[in-house]
């Protein structure tokens, strides 16, 4: 892979980075700050469904921030954009839709088919 594509992942993925980071820290903020408590048990419940949408919105994000910084590591060591079964390129349009792929698009559409053939 030439060097500006490097840097371009590198960039793009950084600022991802930076902007999901700082969504943690306003869901931490949020989280600390004393709930309003309803009288209404129909508030209540609104509220803890509100809460439990949130924490999984943030937990999707933790683990797309464990990718990510993956992702960045693979480009400092080299073998970003290397796909981790087949060892082949994998396309720069693919990187472009999703930078934090470790897979080639035949080896993830396998892996998809073993699944849905298991029943995953």
């Amino acid at each position: 892979m030439k060097q500006e594509d490097l840097d371009f992942f590198k960039a793009l993925l950084t600022d991802r980075l930076n902007e999901l980071l700082s969504h943690a820290d306003t869901t931490v903020t949020g989280m600390t700050q004393p709930k309003e408590n309803y009288a209404d048990p129909t508030d209540r419940a609104s509220q803890e469904a509100d809460r439990s949408f949130e924490l999984r919105i943030r937990d999707r994000e933790h683990k797309l921030i464990k990718k990510i910084k993956k992702a960045l590591e693979r480009i400092e060591n080299g073998t970003f954009g290397q796909c981790e079964m087949c060892e082949e390129d994998i396309s720069i349009e693919r990187l472009k839709a999703r930078p934090v792929t470790t897979q080639c698009i035949k080896c993830k559409t396998r892996e998809e088919d073993r699944e849905k053939a298991m029943g995953l």
